[in-house]
């Protein structure tokens, strides 16, 4: 007997035995729900057999037999009513546990998020997403005319989404694509670093979507809330079906403020905030110009996160501005990293070092915050030793510079499309999910080793588009992807480390060293920070324009 919990008083379970209703009886299991009909198996003891056992244990017992292919909206009217007269706990068992999970996912409709519903029974071991477009029409049938199909449809606009939408319109203009995003406007995060600290107004970093979308593309303004690979659907928060030939994935990351306690009261206000916020980095920069002594704290969250260089941008460019404005004597400045090394790229860590000491910063290594106390100007953070013991450090501030921990969207850590860590499934050559055959992924949400940055997704998108193109038999050869991943570290104003690399931590300068070295602060890389990746972003990667792309040249094995 296998029992999975889906809430504190409601368990699924394989088929009982005779003695496997005593076991429950003895944990406290109050009522038993059979969904499995009789005859199924010749070793399958009858509900009747199993009521017998269960009543004279003093539970309750129901019949409810049901057919995974064909639940009807009565069969779970019946399945509500009994659990809402039940004794609890309750225990519902069929052959596997499965059905029992879908009439009770069914049941939850309405009550609970799709996707909560989604990664309960799937921490159960049971895949409901073939339910999910009923499960978003309040657990009933749901009505079949509400499909749509698109030949490629793009789940995300963000760089990743409109990048890869792109690059197929630039290679095969008469290509039905839907883009899948429910925002408004679209953003360059990259440049949020500057704004924190007072280079880019905050407006220059944000363009509305309608004015970024690609011409020709069909823009669904709707949120996703699950996949069904199976039927090649997607299914769209309030019920609506889009079907497609190819999909591609690419809604990037959470950033899960909530998993640090006391931090979403207290962003942006008491000195507390976060560069990884459009609306926050300006209140960063505010902090910084205002504070003329005292204590500043700067965080990073365990890997993977997005550009993993910016926690120690907002440091460099906030120490840079104390430095010359004669303060860097006046505050002390932490830098606390969940991790044990600053930098994942050794050849980058001699020149980022030289800052750490020229700024005299506090290096902190395998500390991660794990509470905000903001009216009291408390950061809590957990140390582990190199024995894996834990222990609790309080540090004070006056300045709290947060970066979240990171994590896939909750929507796509309930598809069937993740492998365990959450994280979705591909080939990390050619982006192809390893299951389904006709889906692909890229930008920050895949499972990929590369650096999770927007010059990633700037790679990627060209090898996406062409292996889409190979799939639908109009192309012959698939591109491959090399793990290529850009963090222009801006180490003062005026100065950028411009850190370039492979797959393994291999370095990749676009130029030759002798014109730029990358490991070494140089004036030309904040020239190209500053100046030219922006206008190439908005009018180059968003545009289908792919210089120092070079797919076509690297092919994966074919």
């Amino acid at each position: 007997m296998n029992t999975y919990k889906l809430s504190s008083d409601f368990s699924i379970a394989s088929q009982l035995t005779v003695v496997d209703v005593k076991q429950l009886a003895e944990l406290g299991i109050r009522t038993l729900i059979c969904n499995r009909p009789d005859g199924e198996a010749t070793d399958q003891p009858t509900h009747v057999t199993i009521r017998q056992a269960a009543e004279a244990e003093g539970m309750t017992f129901h019949y409810l037999p049901t057919q995974a292919s064909a639940i009807a909206n009565e069969t779970v009217d019946s399945f509500v009513a009994i659990l809402k007269e039940a004794s609890r706990p309750v225990v519902a068992y069929c052959r596997t546990g499965t059905r029992s999970a879908m009439l009770w996912a069914l049941s939850e409709a309405g009550k609970q998020s799709l996707s909560a519903i989604l990664e309960k029974t799937k921490s159960a071991q049971v895949d409901v997403s073939s339910l999910a477009r009923r499960i978003s029409n309040g657990g009933r049938t749901a009505n079949a005319m509400a499909t749509t199909h698109h030949q490629i449809v793009i789940v995300g606009a963000g760089s990743a989404g409109i990048a890869t939408a792109a690059s197929l319109k630039s290679r095969e203009p008469n290509l039905d694509i839907a883009l899948i995003d429910p925002a408004d406007a679209h953003y360059y995060q990259p440049g949020w670093t500057m704004v924190g600290g007072g280079i880019f107004e905050a407006e220059s970093t944000v363009r509305t979507m309608a004015s970024v979308m690609p011409r020709g593309v069909t823009w669904i303004k709707a949120a996703v809330t699950a996949f069904d690979p199976q039927a090649n659907a997607v299914v769209l928060d309030g019920g609506r079906v889009i079907q497609y030939d190819q999909l591609v994935v690419c809604p990037g990351l959470k950033l899960d403020w909530s998993a640090i306690k006391g931090l979403t009261e207290t962003l942006g206000s008491n000195g507390v905030t976060s560069n990884y916020r459009y609306d926050l980095a300006p209140y960063t920069w505010k902090l910084v110009q205002e504070l003329q002594s005292g204590k500043a704290l700067f965080t990073q969250p365990p890997m993977p996160i997005k550009c993993a260089g910016a926690p120690q941008k907002a440091l460099y460019l906030s120490c840079d501005h104390w430095l010359k404005n004669d303060r860097q004597a006046q505050i002390k400045t932490q830098f606390l990293n969940s991790g044990g090394v600053l930098f994942g790229v050794a050849d980058y860590v001699p020149a980022l070092m030289a800052y750490m000491e020229k700024y005299a910063v506090d290096l902190k290594f395998c500390h991660k915050l794990v509470a905000v106390d903001g009216p009291n100007k408390q950061a809590t953070f957990e140390r582990t030793d190199k024995d894996g013991n834990t222990q609790t450090v309080i540090e004070s501030f006056d300045l709290l510079h947060v970066v979240p921990p990171q994590v896939a969207p909750d929507f796509i850590r309930s598809s069937p499309l993740v492998d365990e860590a959450g994280w979705i499934d591909v080939d990390p050559t050619t982006l192809a999910h390893r299951k389904f055959s006709n889906v692909w992924a890229l930008g920050d949400v895949v499972n990929t080793t590369n650096a999770k940055t927007m010059a990633a997704a700037r790679k990627q998108a060209p090898v996406v588009a062409n292996n889409v193109l190979v799939n639908l038999g109009m192309k012959q050869h698939q591109a491959a992807y090399n793990g290529y991943g850009s963090c222009p570290l801006t180490v003062e104003r005026g100065k950028v480390v411009l850190a370039e690399f492979l797959y393994g931590g291999k370095l990749a300068p676009t130029f030759a060293t002798w014109f730029l070295d990358g490991r070494r602060p140089s004036r030309l890389s904040w020239f190209l920070k500053e100046r030219i990746l922006p206008p190439f972003y908005w009018h180059c990667m968003l545009k289908g324009r792919e210089w120092f792309a070079d797919t076509e040249v690297s092919q994966a094995e074919h």
